[in-house]
C-alpha cells in the first residue's frame, strides 16, 4: 500500500498539505523521514545492507533503520514503527535519542528526487534482542564494533551509501560520547 507523507516547505515547516511518498520523490517535494542508529552499551553500532531492490543504493551498508514518516505521525512514532518492520525489533519511543533534523536534496534520476528533513535518533538497543530483517527491504544485518565501522568508511567507502561519511563520523562521535558517560 503506498504511504501518504506530509509536504514541508524548504525549511523543513509542514504546509498542512499530504502527497504520496512516490509522488514526492518523482516531484523533488520536501517530506519528513526518519533515520535510527542502534548501538549496544559494549561499543557495536547496527549496519543494515539495503536490500537489492531498492532504487537507491541497493546492496550499500548504512543506517540501522530508515523509513519514512506516515502523514499525521510523529517523528518517534515513525520511528518506533519503521524499527518494528525493518528489523523486527519492538522499541520504546521515550528512550529514543533525537540527535538532529538532517536535510537532504539529491536527484538521482529525472524521475526520482530524495528531498527530505530526516529525523536522526540514536537507540540503545540490547545485543540479545532477536532481530528479524524485511526481506523486501533489507538485505542483511550487522552488529560492527565502533572502531571497525570508523575504519571500514575510510579504508572501504564503496561499501557505503556514498557521501555519507561526515554523517557517519557524527553518529560514531555521538554514540562515544554516550558510552563514555555509561
Amino acid at each position: 500500500m503506498e504511504e501518504w507523507v506530509a509536504v514541508l516547505d524548504a525549511s523543513g515547516q509542514e504546509t498542512g498539505k499530504t502527497i504520496l511518498k512516490s509522488e514526492a520523490h518523482a516531484k523533488g517535494i520536501f517530506h519528513p523521514t526518519i533515520h535510527v542508529w542502534c548501538y549496544t552499551i559494549d561499543g557495536r553500532v547496527l549496519l543494515q545492507q539495503r536490500g537489492a531492490q531498492k532504487e537507491t543504493y541497493p546492496l550499500k551498508w548504512d543506517v540501522s533503520v530508515a523509513g519514512h514518516i506516515s502523514a499525521g505521525e510523529s517523528p518517534e512514532v515513525g520511528a518506533v514503527r519503521e524499527v518494528a518492520e525493518e528489523i523486527g525489533a519492538t522499541i520504546i519511543s521515550d528512550k529514543l535519542e533525537k540527535i538532529g533534523v538532517f536535510k537532504t536534496d539529491k536527484r538521482h534520476a529525472a524521475t526520482f528526487w530524495d528531498r527530505e528533513f530526516t529525523h536522526t535518533f540514536l537507540y540503545l538497543l540490547d545485543a540479545n534482542t532477536p532481530l528479524v530483517k524485511q526481506a523486501s527491504e533489507v538485505e542483511a544485518l550487522e552488529w560492527v564494533l565502533l572502531e571497525d565501522f570508523e575504519i571500514q568508511i575510510q579504508e572501504q567507502p564503496s561499501k557505503f551509501v556514498p557521501n555519507a561519511t561526515d554523517r557517519y563520523r557524527y553518529i560514531i562521535h555521538e554514540i562515544r560520547l554516550r558510552l563514555q558517560g555509561s
